[in-house]
């Protein structure tokens, strides 16, 4: 086990280092001249270039990036360019955001996909159909739109729900609590119709092994048979769709943060991005990476405790 988490672990220092160069690339690289945004639209062209010398945006790329991962080994990941404020501090300001919306959801989608998907492949039948119908039509409705329809029925509609801002857990829980409730909802639907959807197949797969059959032969209840093996052996599949459902929300964060405008990570990277402020961006990227990189770590080491072929594999 220690051998498979040392592996994951050099798999994501590999990973981190590619996603950082491609999103330096990529944010330099982008046609936009950074200098003038900093500066305004007011600036000469004198003061573009020396702002463009301060900020070492005269360097070659490689020379820049290197000159950025070394200030990040240092544990200095810059200031950004708009304001006197430290990337540390805007990240840590917001993630809290971030993170309370996507642990709540996966947390949701989890539960019910887990609960739908072994009820769908036991009971079967109608049940089974309602399921798959509920789940298709759920994965086929983009997150931004249910966000909508969820403010307009809950917040504009009935009032019982706020339609934009963040309330801190510290200040009310109760008001956290409710200006968190549609932000998940909209986030955890399409969630739940991908991951039931998946666990019913791997479920009904496990279901039809013969040494399950076996079992049932030998007299074992159903609750003994799906409880110590199917789940057991269906958990590996059924982990790795929630470690995508994960990825999946940390980017839909992003759009439902923008439309709740909750003051997260992903509406800071979205301002950073309009405004070319390459420090932030880095520094949003890079976090969401590394949780992104630690969550998928924690699952392949829970499928990996599960089913030992996984470590194998």
């Amino acid at each position: 086990m220690i051998a498979f988490i040392l592996k994951r672990l050099g798999a994501g220092v590999i990973l981190l280092v590619v996603i950082s160069f491609i999103t330096f690339c990529l944010v330099h690289l982008g046609g936009a001249n950074i200098a003038r945004n900093v500066l305004g639209p007011e600036a000469d062209a004198q003061q573009v270039a020396a702002k463009a010398t301060e900020l070492g945006l005269d360097q070659p790329l490689l020379t820049q990036y290197i000159e950025w991962v070394s200030g990040v080994l240092r544990g200095n990941l810059g200031t950004s360019w708009f304001s006197p404020e430290s990337v540390s501090s805007a990240l840590l300001s917001r993630a809290s955001v971030t993170l309370s919306l996507v642990t709540i959801s996966i947390v949701i989608v989890a539960t019910f996909s887990v609960a739908f998907g072994v009820i769908a492949a036991v009971r079967r039948g109608w049940v089974d159909r309602v399921v798959q119908i509920v789940s298709v039509v759920g994965a086929a409705l983009p997150n931004f739109w249910i966000a909508m329809v969820l403010v307009v029925l809950f917040a504009v509609g009935l009032r019982i729900l706020p339609a934009t801002g963040y309330v801190t857990p510290a200040a009310s829980v109760g008001g956290w609590l409710a200006s968190l409730v549609l932000p998940v909802t909209a986030l955890v639907i399409g969630g739940i119709a991908a991951a039931a959807q998946q666990t019913r197949g791997a479920v009904i797969d496990v279901l039809s092994q013969d040494y399950i059959r076996t079992l049932r032969s030998r007299g074992l209840s159903t609750r003994s048979v799906l409880l110590k093996h199917t789940l057991k052996n269906a958990a590996p599949p059924t982990l790795t769709i929630l470690s995508l459902q994960f990825i999946g929300m940390i980017g839909g964060a992003v759009v439902i943060e923008k439309v709740f405008a909750l003051p997260g990570l992903g509406l800071l990277a979205v301002n950073a991005a309009l405004r070319s402020d390459v420090p932030i961006i880095m520094g949003v990227v890079m976090m969401l990476a590394v949780i992104v990189i630690v969550v998928n770590l924690l699952i392949d080491v829970a499928a990996g405790w599960a089913n030992p072929k996984v470590r194998v594999s």
